[in-house]
């Protein structure tokens, strides 16, 4: 059983927890947003909304600036800067000794002139012109190596522009739009090849995503169709008024594990669409959401008596509202079985924090270590087992949430509570 209590207004709330707790786990139980641990899964940068940009709109600048690296285009730029300085000053060189030699055989003649003077004047009129001409030579290579500078940055971008069609391609591809294709048209060269190839390989994930579907909507009938008849035969039996005790037994216990298969299936089959990029995406307010799962938890049955506080603030997140209940349900269920068995909480919160559409899970139980935090979200894991046989679940929960918030791209957070339990936190793009 579960049992609420949502506090009137933040100032009696906090009376009431110093009023029954010591000062020791007044902090740990206090009714406010607690700052996210290491994340779990790849989501957006938390220093700016263009992190969360995902629709190919990126420019391709990105792409050809690596990090501590100069870009593409500017390393095409200095090899064309490069070669033709080197080859200017080739010529320069070349010209100058030409030039010396054609100046050498310059005599100078005049009346009244010795031989030395005229030596000296012609060494003059050879020193000075060839200055001259390597001074023009040089201000005249540097003009125009300039000029060949931002013609080879231009040259260079127009001789990337088609791996900027691909890589824009590439940015903007999810699951619902591997129909896209380049088809680059132009000279069969290397690039060509390139997007040819890209082409390819989109057909081939196409018809694997295709194929994928196709599985999850047989897998889906064939499954559940033996349980629903299984569960019908065993209602029926232990329906009879003449069955005996033993019968009746028997029919409760296969109930049951007809019920634990049942969930097992319905959680592979939910983790296997969450997996896939959602197509549409609506805005959901996280906060009816999460009304919603605790109204329906509230009704059920559960093996422990758990407090279930919640501080439900409107924030608005773009995505799929049957995966986010889903999300939330896990979250919810999760901290619920995982509890303390007598005088377990559970806290639930909602808003908008630090500029995202955030749902903060926390409940107590028993402590988990931080080594431990990022097995659980891998499929059939629990803490201390790998694979689980139990009436606490099949070890899915942590891992549809995973799997659901990077189908919405965004963020999921897990630390340790201190004094026990577990806190975990996702965020996701505001609607």
């Amino acid at each position: 059983m579960t049992s609420e209590s949502a506090p009137q207004n933040e100032q009696g709330e906090q009376q009431a927890q110093q009023a029954q707790q010591a000062p020791d786990e007044r902090s740990a139980r206090a009714g406010r947003w607690r700052r996210p641990g290491p994340q779990q899964v790849p989501g957006p940068e938390l220093g700016g909304r263009n992190a969360w940009r995902g629709d190919g709109g990126a420019s391709f600048g990105e792409l050809k600036k690596l990090p501590g690296r100069m870009s593409v285009r500017l390393r095409l730029t200095l090899l064309y800067g490069l070669l033709f300085f080197m080859a200017g000053a080739l010529l320069l060189f070349v010209m100058s000794v030409l030039m010396a030699n054609i100046l050498g055989n310059v005599k100078v003649i005049g009346l009244g002139i010795t031989d030395a003077e005229a030596a000296e004047l012609q060494h003059q009129f050879v020193e000075q012109t060839m200055k001259q001409l390597v001074g023009r030579s040089l201000m005249a290579l540097a003009g125009v190596g300039v000029i060949t500078l931002v013609l080879g940055w231009f040259v260079a971008d127009r001789a990337l522009s088609p791996l900027q069609r691909v890589t824009t391609t590439a940015r903007r591809l999810s699951e619902s739009t591997l129909h896209e294709r380049i088809a680059l048209e132009g000279p069969d060269d290397e690039i060509k090849e390139l997007a040819d190839t890209f082409d390819a390989m989109l057909e081939r994930l196409g018809q694997a995503f295709d194929s994928q579907r196709r599985f999850v909507a047989n897998a889906s009938h064939e499954l559940r169709t033996p349980l629903a008849i299984n569960r019908t035969l065993l209602e029926v039996a232990l329906g009879d008024p003449e069955a005996s005790d033993d019968l009746r037994t028997v029919g409760k216990t296969l109930l049951a594990t007809n019920a634990r298969h049942e969930r097992l299936i319905e959680g592979l089959l939910l983790l296997a669409r969450s997996e896939r990029e959602l197509t549409t995406r609506t805005p959901v307010d996280l906060a009816e959401v999460a009304a919603t799962v605790l109204e329906h938890s509230a009704r059920r049955e559960h093996d422990n008596d758990v407090a279930v506080h919640r501080e439900l603030t409107s924030g608005t997140a773009l995505g799929d509202p049957v995966l986010l209940e889903h999300l939330v349900s896990n979250l919810v269920e999760n901290a619920i079985k995982h509890n303390d068995a007598d005088g377990g909480e559970l806290w639930v919160r909602t808003g908008i924090l630090d500029g995202y559409a955030t749902i903060q899970v926390e409940n107590t139980g028993p402590a988990v270590p931080a080594y431990e935090v990022e097995r659980l979200f891998e499929p059939f894991r629990r803490l201390n087992a790998d694979r689980v046989e139990s009436a606490k679940g099949a070890g899915l929960g942590l891992s549809i949430v995973r799997s659901v918030v990077l189908a919405h791209r965004g963020a999921v957070y897990a630390v340790p509570r201190p004094g026990g339990g577990l806190i975990v936190t996702v965020r996701l793009q505001p609607g």
